[in-house]
């Protein structure tokens, strides 16, 4: 197990971090996406912005100077309304700096002999020339510029914006995930406790509620399939304490009657021996049924001929009630549908209740398979007293009975009944009592009911009627 949990320790991530990484990745990658055009687009618009200003302040300088009658080094004298962070330079035809501001070449400058403004970015300035001109002659050119770092200043501090929004946007994500990650994380590592308790064996688990309905759901799977896990145990313990104690009996009786046979006359040793013989083969199937039936996994599928099955068991016993002056009779409906009951289940249910009408019964003993409707009843009756005579059940139904006993006993038999989903009860307490199977049909999922039930439709924890 230590080695298990350091595997998982050392091969899987927790899902706190997977869940924080997870929404801050994706947080991530979407301010990202978001900033990195925004941050494009925005030194784009501050560039023409300022090649728009530029513009307007060279067109406005060119007039200025193509109105003056000397394009010399005094052509710029007066020119006090340009924009903040403008300055202004002179420029021959070819490219050489005559007045104002600038370096001493500019290419920008000698693109104006071609007609037009032209801009582009030289000595570290966003410049924007526009050509002066005197009888449709290009006489100079005046450049307007402006330090490109101060256009790059603006957009940074747009970018430096950005990404501080970016981060309280990724640090809020990261806070959310993380509340999150918690709120899914403890319920589940709430139920890991409760399975670690449940794989200990404690059947009473109860997950606590959380809030987030799929873990609830978990939860109260988790809960239910433990009481159904202690249900199965729980009947299961009482199974094998029922089987060895009613397997002992029949070899108890069997050991008996061969230390009997020993001390006899011939004649009686051997119907000693016959007897012993049947109890043995009778012990042999008895064993054989039950392992089948622990054995035998089934659903819905199961189709069995509960009539088939009843008429096979009472075959078994014709001999025993002969023997006891007893007639045996069995009466089946015809055309019944098949039950989803498991074949051993049904014989040593009947089985049981037989060697109940054989120990403490009178008379006939009759068997009947009867419709319910929505099931088929296995009816054990016989001539007794049954119940009647006794205010107080609990001593008719122990396992200290006097009189030999065959089979699994009636406690046993409730266990397999539920166990298959069917139910054994008293229909006629006494006189003349009547013990009824009921088992579904395969088709249908209630367990059928019988009306006229006038004892406790469930038998008690103990012995015989």
């Amino acid at each position: 197990m230590s080695n298990a949990r350091t595997w998982l320790r050392r091969g899987s991530t927790r899902l706190r971090s997977r869940v924080l990484v997870s929404m801050v990745a994706v947080t991530v990658c979407g301010v990202l996406l978001f900033t990195l055009p925004l941050a494009w687009a925005l030194a784009e618009v501050y560039r023409r912005g300022a090649v728009v200003m530029l513009q307007r302040d060279a067109v406005w300088v060119a007039a200025e100077v193509g109105a003056r009658p000397t394009s010399g080094t005094g052509a710029l004298a007066g020119l006090d309304e340009l924009s903040h962070d403008v300055d202004v330079g002179l420029y021959a035809p070819d490219g050489h700096r005559i007045a104002g501001e600038g370096p001493a070449s500019s290419l920008v400058a000698a693109m104006v002999r071609r007609g037009g403004f032209h801009q582009g970015v030289e000595a570290g300035h966003l410049a924007v020339a526009a050509p002066v001109t005197r009888g449709g002659r290009v006489e100079a050119a005046v450049r307007v510029w402006m330090p490109w770092n101060v256009v790059n200043d603006r957009w940074q501090r747009a970018c430096l914006l950005l990404a501080g929004l970016g981060s309280v946007v990724v640090t809020l994500s990261a806070l959310l995930a993380w509340h999150l990650a918690r709120r899914v994380a403890i319920p589940l590592e709430r139920l890991t406790t409760v399975a670690r308790a449940l794989g200990d064996g404690d059947f009473t688990i109860q997950a606590p509620r959380t809030g987030i309905r799929e873990a609830d759901v978990a939860g109260q799977a988790l809960a239910a399939t433990a009481r159904r896990l202690g249900e199965v145990l729980e009947r299961e313990r009482r199974f094998t304490t029922a089987v060895s104690h009613q397997l002992r009996t029949p070899l108890t009786a069997l050991v008996l009657g061969l230390e009997a046979a020993q001390t006899v006359g011939e004649d009686v040793r051997r119907e000693a021996v016959a007897t012993a013989l049947r109890r043995a083969e009778h012990l042999a199937e008895t064993v054989e049924e039950l392992l089948r039936l622990a054995r035998e996994t089934h659903g819905g599928d199961v189709a069995v001929d509960a009539a088939q099955v009843a008429e096979r068991v009472a075959e078994r016993y014709r001999v025993a009630a002969a023997e006891a002056g007893r007639p045996l009779v069995v009466r089946c409906e015809r055309g019944l549908e098949p039950v989803r009951v498991a074949e051993p289940a049904i014989a040593q249910i009947m089985g049981a209740l037989l060697d109940n009408a054989l120990v403490h019964g009178r008379g006939e003993i009759r068997v009947s398979v009867v419709d319910v409707g929505t099931g088929v009843a296995v009816e054990v009756g016989d001539d007794g007293p049954g119940l009647c005579g006794d205010d107080d059940d609990a001593p008719a139904f122990t396992n200290h009975s006097p009189g030999p006993r065959h089979g699994i006993g009636l406690p046993l038999a409730r266990s397999l009944a539920e166990a298959e989903g069917g139910r054994l009860v008293v229909r006629r307490a006494g006189p003349r009592p009547v013990f009824s199977l009921l088992l579904p049909l395969q088709r249908s999922t209630p367990v059928p009911d019988i009306a006229g039930a006038t004892t406790s439709a469930v038998l008690p924890i103990g012995g015989n009627s």
